[in-house]
């Protein structure tokens, strides 16, 4: 909102150079970086965030189109065991956690093979990418 309006006022932008754990994560991914979304927090509520979680798969598969997004990493753990539970076996995830820190954990893997790793994000800042 404020960088929108200091652009209709003509007010020069200047974005700080530095790490982004969003884009760090999408480059050690390995999936697709030539069409990709960030989509933000996913709902809360596990119904709703489960069928946000199907139909983001759905254009992975569709349109080879890497999908992120992000939780607090209080609710991580939640999300993590919701894309085990309703995405393909064979569809790709990638967990980008504590990024450009020196305890980084990045690894992607098929949703077959991260449902036979137990792993704990709970308080940890991590990016989810789903892709191919």
């Amino acid at each position: 909102m404020v960088v929108a309006k200091a652009h209709q006022l003509g007010i020069e932008v200047v974005p700080l150079i530095g790490p982004n754990s969003i884009v760090l994560a999408l480059m050690g991914s390995g999936f697709n970086g030539q069409s990709f979304a960030f989509n933000g927090y996913l709902p809360v509520e596990q119904d709703r965030r489960e069928a946000r979680l199907k139909a983001l798969e759905t254009l992975v598969i569709k349109n080879n189109q890497t999908q992120l997004f992000i939780e607090t990493p209080y609710r991580n753990n939640h999300l993590f065991q919701s894309i085990l539970r309703v995405c393909q076996p064979d569809t790709r995830l990638c967990i980008a956690c504590n990024m450009a820190t020196d305890e980084q954990f990045l690894k992607s893997q098929s949703v077959a093979r991260w449902r036979k790793e137990q792993i704990d994000l709970h308080k940890k800042p991590t990016v989810f990418v789903l892709g191919r």
